[in-house]
């Protein structure tokens, strides 16, 4: 006692500054900033590792999945019923929630509080959910609330819950001073519901099952949009935040947000902390009715601020510090000072005198350095609870920020709890802190009017809006799915178009078009050839060097034209003295104007052909529109334009369709290829058919068919003589080109299905609109079902009616939106990638002026995936019926082969080509189909083609 009264004697004498005195004293508690980023690096660890985790059982801050996917947007509306425990008393709400046109809708409640007597929170389970029920009961017949009708309620439970749905949730285990038995390890929403099905009188159907710290949220962003992180600082402590669903190993699904309770309060429960525990923490621990757990609660919340309080001011007594070492029995009684005396020390102005006031209530007579001293104590206190409040969230916004891959962030945090509401000064420390350590996010602090309570009716509503706006979307987007049954129904009606387009007599919208291509390559074809490619806004000029034997190799040069629009709507004449002065160019650029090159040409439209050489166009398509063009012959005009320009002289050996250029580009590499498909801006395929079911020609007996039917020009047969072809093969060759198994590419030009109105059965809404807004209205159906140039417009025309639904973009029906051909295939592409994650997808709509939420996102998302899905669908219907046909032509019971595949939509749509396999698989099954891409189907195709036609026809 000498020693302790020798201490008090020398300080006194020093005079030293009572709150020098205290930091001394309390040093450890006193964190800086860096300690504060430690913790925070330490707690966004831990949330990592849990979060990557299959089970949160054995770690210490739990990570939970709430199963809240959404914030309020505004467009919520009902009337709901709320129940709000988690203390010694619990409310009952009525909320109703009105949506307002133009603005934010409006919330108006009315509650009622009831105690829980004390022998409930230890009694029975059944006994406490039975009292809750008929308190509810009560609440209901006292506000005349209709019976008649189905009431959503929604439930704020403020216990560690793990939950496997929204109106689920198995309680984990009881925290302030509840102990009611036989809960523990049980479903909370179905006791609650069977305690109501006792009570009786209530028809209620529980929504939603919520945290206090979710509702907070919740509550607090119906008024802000931004508003993603919920945070309690009161008897306990706890924060919730939007994680990114593809990161919570607990859930499953990849898109969009969820809601995850931290439960924070156990961070340190594994020693994480172990750094920053003093004594006096170690001793509350102890103390506790839980020692070992909730470890940053007890350093935080407020339940237990005032006893850390007064373990320092008494253990500062006793060493004769304070009080001149006199510690009244007062002090030395647990709970004696309280959190609210923390925060009556520290109020502005009156802060000393309420601190002498509380130490005088304690038996103890305070000179005015001890009042001093004592509050400086409370403030260290408070301080370092808001610092660690800092640093937690710190790790949170980090993670938000990290997870979206934002430089900043623009975030809003909703707060609850006595500790922020009531201590003037914590608030203001805690915001200071958090943006001194997060300087790249921009924080919003809001504090939550009506608690809980209110979040509970929002989860609830949300849900109930979410649930309605599924249901309707799912039946918008059902008219879009196919079923086997559809799938085998366009299959058929493809295989009768493509038999009917072969019979001679009468038109079909399938054209089955000739193409006077005898064979695939054998690999013996070489030479200098040069290739022509128009089929878009840009034509290319190829020189393509062949070469066969041990050496073969198929080499390509080219240049790359625009053809400005103007050409492409001008004039016939016009367009082809365009592509002759491109043809000019090149030759120029590659010093051959004087050499007279055999050419293929690939011309990507729809034409009819007598022969190889010769091609009448039948439409336009692609947004060409030349006039004095169909019904006239390319390649006669493509002469005219050359003789026009005479600068140079061409021999066109072949015209040719893309898709037979791509299937012959394949051939060459794999001798099974004999169907080329086209799967891009358009969409075509092509096949070899046995020449004695194409009844629309006629082959003659004698002498090879050249242009108009005719024999082959003298320069041709010259041209073949220095191949070393002599006339006696010519003329074997002929009669095998006659008989029984000679074959021939045929074009189908396939996109004309359901022209006749075949597949009206499955065309929607959508692509009737497309259909009108086109500009070949009522042809081409089955491409602008299933071609690049119309799924992003039927794209947009599903997004127009949802969003006139209200189901999108908060019915904000944008000028963008209404723009025909805003939105380009390519992204159909983007929004569908597996890698893309919704922020960004977010961003391509806000690209085109449409302003998103993470929910209209993964609507757009799924919108895209039913119209790719569907195209590709078809086209493997499509594409069974073509083999099939093949594998019965042939009498065999499989059949094996080789489709060569281009076209933008194929190769880079993520989904597209494995749907499209599958499809085939599944509907075709006899046959066993390889898919090949094609590399410069349109330029090495034409020269190959040229080539054969050049060598002349072989053996099938």
């Amino acid at each position: 006692m000498f020693s302790v009264h020798l201490l008090a004697y020398y300080f006194s004498k020093l005079k030293e500054d009572p709150t020098k005195k205290v930091d001394r004293f309390l040093y450890s508690m006193r964190l800086n900033d860096d300690q504060l980023r430690d913790v925070s690096a330490r707690l966004l660890q831990e949330m990592q590792d849990v979060l990557s985790s299959q089970s949160s059982a054995a770690e210490s801050i739990k990570m939970l999945p709430t199963h809240v996917c959404s914030t309020p947007d505004g467009s919520e509306n009902g009337d709901f019923l709320a129940l709000d425990m988690g203390g010694s008393r619990f409310k009952v709400l009525r909320v109703k929630v009105r949506q307002q046109v133009g603005k934010k809708g409006g919330v108006e409640m009315e509650e009622k509080t009831y105690s829980i007597p004390k022998e409930l929170l230890n009694g029975k389970g059944s006994e406490l959910f039975d009292h809750v029920s008929k308190s509810l009961k009560d609440f209901v017949d006292t506000n005349n609330i209709d019976l008649e009708k189905k009431h959503p309620l929604g439930f704020t439970f403020s216990f560690p819950c793990h939950q496997n749905t929204l109106n689920q949730g198995v309680l984990l285990n009881w925290t302030k001073n509840y102990r009611a038995r036989g809960v523990q390890g049980k479903d909370v929403t179905r006791a609650l519901m069977e305690s109501i099905q006792r009570t009786g009188g209530m028809d209620v159907e529980l929504l939603a099952l919520v945290n206090d710290t979710v509702g907070t949220m919740m509550t607090c962003a119906f008024d802000d949009p931004y508003c993603e992180v919920g945070l309690i600082i009161g008897t306990g402590t706890n924060a919730c935040y939007m994680e990114e669903l593809r990161h919570i190993n607990l859930v499953e699904g990849d898109e969009g947000r969820m809601c995850v309770n931290t439960e924070w309060g156990a961070f340190g429960d594994d020693g994480a902390l172990k750094d920053y525990i003093t004594d006096f923490d170690r001793d509350i621990d102890a103390a506790s009715a839980t020692p070992g757990k909730q470890i940053f609660e007890k350093l935080i919340s407020g339940l237990y601020l005032g006893e850390l309080v007064r373990l320092v001011v008494l253990k500062m007594a006793k060493q004769g510090l304070l009080f001149e070492g006199h510690a009244p029995d007062a002090l030395r009684t647990k709970g004696k000072i309280t959190t609210a005396h923390v925060a009556s020390m520290e109020q502005y102005k009156d802060g000393l005198r309420n601190t002498r006031a509380i130490l005088e209530d304690l038996g103890l007579a305070p000179s005015d350095d001890d009042c001093v001293a004592v509050q400086h104590v409370g403030t260290v206190v408070s301080f370092r609870s808001s610092n660690l409040v800092a640093a937690g969230l710190a790790a949170i916004l980090t993670r938000v920020r990290q997870n979206r891959k934002l430089k900043t962030l623009r975030i809003t945090v909703g707060v609850d709890g006595t500790v922020y509401r009531t201590h003037t000064q914590y608030a203001k420390r805690l915001h200071k802190v958090v943006r001194r350590l997060v300087p790249d996010c921009h924080v919003r602090f809001v504090l939550s009017e009506s608690g809980s309570s209110k979040g509970a009716a929002m989860v609830t509503a949300v849900a109930q809006r979410l649930a309605s706006q599924r249901r309707q979307v799912d039946e918008a987007l059902s008219s879009l799915k196919l079923t086997q049954e559809h799938l085998g129904y366009v299959k058929s009606r493809m295989r009768a178009g493509l038999e009917a387009g072969l019979k001679s007599q009468g038109p079909s919208p399938v054209k089955m078009l000739p193409a006077y291509v005898y064979r695939t390559p054998d690999g013996t074809e070489h030479g200098n050839y040069l290739a022509l490619d128009l089929g878009g806004t840009n034509f290319r000029v190829l020189l393509v060097k062949i070469r066969s034997g041990l050496s073969r190799s198929v080499r390509l040069y080219n240049k790359i034209y625009a053809i400005p629009l103007e050409v492409m709507q001008g004039t016939g004449e016009e367009l082809f003295d365009h592509i002759v002065q491109c043809i000019s160019d090149f030759l120029d650029y590659m010093g051959m104007k004087n050499t007279r090159l055999p050419l293929g040409f690939t011309f990507s439209f729809p034409c009819y052909q007598k022969a190889i050489d010769t091609g009448t166009l039948v439409s336009w398509t692609k947004g060409f529109k030349a006039t004095g063009c169909q019904g006239n012959d390319v390649v006669d005009m493509l002469r005219e334009a050359i003789k026009r320009r005479n600068e140079f002289d061409l021999d066109i050996v072949a015209i040719v369709n893309d898709t037979v250029g791509t299937m012959m580009s394949c051939a060459y590499e794999d001798p099974q290829c004999e169907i080329g498909l086209i799967a891009g801006t358009g969409s075509n395929v092509c096949y070899m058919e046995e020449l004695s079911n194409v009844e629309k020609i006629h082959v003659p007996q004698n002498g090879k068919e050249g242009r108009n039917g005719g024999k082959v020009e003298e320069e041709r047969t010259e041209a073949q003589a220095k191949d070393g072809r002599e006339a006696g093969e010519e003329e074997e060759e002929e009669e095998e080109r006659s008989g029984p198994n000679v074959r021939m590419c045929i074009n189908t030009e396939w996109g004309g299905l359901g022209e006749d109105g075949c597949l009206d059965d499955i065309i929607t809404p959508y692509d009737s609109a497309v259909d009108r807004d086109s500009l070949n209205q009522g042809r081409q159906r089955f491409e602008k079902m299933t071609s690049g140039l119309y799924l992003g417009e039927i794209v947009r025309q599903v997004l127009l009616d949802l969003t006139r639904r209200g189901l999108l973009f908060r019915g904000h029906v944008t000028e963008a939106l209404k723009t025909p051909g805003i939105f380009h295939t390519k992204y159909l592409s983007q929004i569908e990638s597996d890698r893309l994650a919704l922020l960004q997808v977010r961003s391509i709509l806000q690209q085109l002026g449409l302003e998103s939420t993470i929910n209209d996102s993964i609507v757009v998302k799924e919108v895209c995936g039913a119209v790719s899905r569907r195209a590709a669908q078809m086209c493997g219907a499509g594409m069974a019926a073509v083999v099939d046909k093949i594998r019965e032509n042939r009498g065999l019971d499989h059949l094996d082969v080789t489709v060569g595949v281009d076209g933008t939509l194929y190769k880079l749509h993520p989904h597209f080509s494995m749907v499209l396999q599958d499809t085939v698989r599944a509907l075709a099954p006899q046959c066993q189909v390889t898919f090949t891409l094609s590399e410069e189907g349109s330029g090495k195709g034409a020269a190959l083609i040229t080539a054969v036609a050049r060598g002349g026809p072989a053996r099938s």
